[in-house]
């Protein structure tokens, strides 16, 4: 049987993170050339603002990493999050996620939990919450990337599997899955992830966390202040 809608129920959630090798991680940048920042760096500063500002959030109550990238790895347990391997054999990233997803549920077999993408560099913890607050009200859930074509966040309630299905046109496997849809305006930087040279000057526009400010300092000159 299906958990009851809860309406305006207050839930904490579990975030698995996924961060891939941090050397293959954001190949659509480009090389690294004069006055650009190297692609392993960057992805570095994504995934730890990321993380920082997930657990920042109130609705959250923790953050669960899998990574094999003892860089990634070490930099998330640095701040308070757990780092889990990834899953033996690989599988890619729905394996890794549904390995998350488990390893969470064997300490809190009655948790809620949800994915977040490692590469919401301009995340804020205030619009996290509000989208976890919407995702509280259904079994499963998710929201859409800005292009509304991926995925950035799935949600499954207590009780529920996680049924990841990202990579590519996530949206519409998501919706045919049964998972619910989260419509809301004004939580830009949940949706805002980072694949191209065109999404990070995006969320550099929005206002980064302070690590991925830093690295991509050569580019902002279009962009306003980091995320205080």
């Amino acid at each position: 049987m299906r958990p009851e809608r809860r309406e305006g129920a207050r839930v904490r959630w579990t975030l698995v993170v996924p961060v891939k090798s941090l050397t293959l991680a954001k190949s659509r940048l480009g090389a690294a050339g004069p006055g650009h920042p190297p692609r392993p760096a960057l992805a570095l500063a994504f995934a730890l603002d990321t993380v920082e500002a997930a657990l920042a959030c109130p609705a959250v109550r923790g953050v669960a990493v899998v990574t094999d990238d003892p860089l990634a790895g070490a930099g998330a347990a640095a701040l308070g999050a757990r780092v889990l391997p990834e899953p033996p054999g690989g599988g890619g990233l729905n394996a890794a996620l549904a390995h998350g997803a488990r390893s969470v549920r064997e300490q809190l077999p009655d948790g809620a939990v949800a994915t977040l993408n490692a590469d919401l560099p301009a995340l804020r913890p205030m619009e996290l919450e509000r989208v976890l607050g919407r995702a509280a009200e259904f079994p499963r859930a998710f929201l859409a990337d800005a292009a509304g074509i991926g995925t950035t966040l799935l949600a499954a309630a207590p009780g529920m599997e996680l049924a990841p299905a990202f990579e590519g046109r996530s949206r519409a496997r998501h919706l045919a899955s049964g998972a619910r849809e989260i419509l809301l305006d004004g939580v830009d930087s949940v949706r805002r992830d980072v694949d191209t040279e065109a999404d990070l000057r995006a969320v550099l526009a929005l206002g980064t966390g302070p690590r991925t400010a830093a690295v991509a300092g050569p580019l902002r000159s279009a962009s306003r202040p980091a995320r205080t």
